[in-house]
């Protein structure tokens, strides 16, 4: 447990420490953000990192574990797969399980995707078709790849509580986290910068309970609630600090939350 003792008019410098501390090349092995990292190809990163992201709840090493198993599944080369499987490669799939993510939800993604990539070159299109012009977060990216994701017409019910949106008041944590790793880059390279469609400053910082507890110990959200309104207001809070990066934050809030037990 770290304690620390900041006074509000130095926590900018701060958390621009924290950021420097935990935004380095030794970050990506232990996260999930590990995954689609061993991919070079541009849609290979995009769904690796997609599965990645999505399974992101609970301990990194389970989660990292898992989503190699399921690249290991797709023959390592997941664009692919998506593409190219048959029948016989869907059956290797019918015993993968994730906590709540079971072979039904998983049949389905790849569906999805086959669907969205004969028509497009990049996941970034299923995030963008959502947005208006004046959009000042990626809230209409979101509600819009939920929408566009269960358009196909046997879409499972039960496959809805792994995509989340705003819409359904969801912190969208996990996918505001991939969006985060597509969308920000600087020179660390933790962060992959591939897609130009969304501006960095769009981004809603992730939340979850960690960050949420951290945020609210220094006065940056006051909102109870842990929803899409309090990921809104943090990332308003961290406006102040970077109001054309402010989800770099997320590296702060995450250190000191899930590493350092802040």
């Amino acid at each position: 447990m770290y304690l620390y003792s900041v006074e509000p008019q130095n926590l900018k410098e701060f958390l621009d420490r924290k950021v420097a501390e935990y935004n380095t090349p030794a970050f990506i092995a232990p996260d999930p953000i590990s995954i689609p990292h061993r991919f070079t190809q541009l849609q290979d990163i995009e769904i690796a990192a997609l599965f990645a992201a999505l399974f992101a709840w609970g301990n990194r090493t389970i989660i990292i574990n898992k989503a190699t198993e399921l690249m290991r599944l797709m023959d390592g080369a997941p664009y692919q797969f998506c593409l190219q499987h048959g029948e016989q490669d869907l059956r290797r799939l019918l015993h993968f399980k994730h906590r709540t993510f079971n072979p039904t939800d998983l049949l389905y993604f790849v569906q999805f995707l086959h669907h969205h990539y004969v028509q497009h070159h990049s996941l970034e299109q299923a995030f963008t078709r959502g947005m208006q012009p004046n959009d000042i977060n990626v809230e209409c990216a979101l509600n819009g790849f939920h929408r566009y994701f269960f358009s196909l017409p046997d879409a499972p019910a039960r496959t809805g509580k792994h995509i989340a949106a705003p819409f359904k008041g969801s912190t969208c944590k996990r996918l505001n986290m991939f969006l985060r790793w597509m969308v920000r880059s600087d020179a660390q390279g933790v962060d992959f910068g591939l897609w130009k469609g969304i501006s960095p400053a769009q981004l809603i910082c992730p939340i979850d309970v960690h960050v949420a507890r951290v945020a609210r110990r220094f006065g940056l959200l006051q909102r109870p609630q842990t929803d899409w309104l309090a990921g809104v207001e943090l990332t308003e809070q961290l406006k102040r600090y970077d109001p054309t990066d402010p989800a770099k934050y997320d590296f702060a809030l995450f250190g000191l939350g899930v590493v350092e037990k802040f």
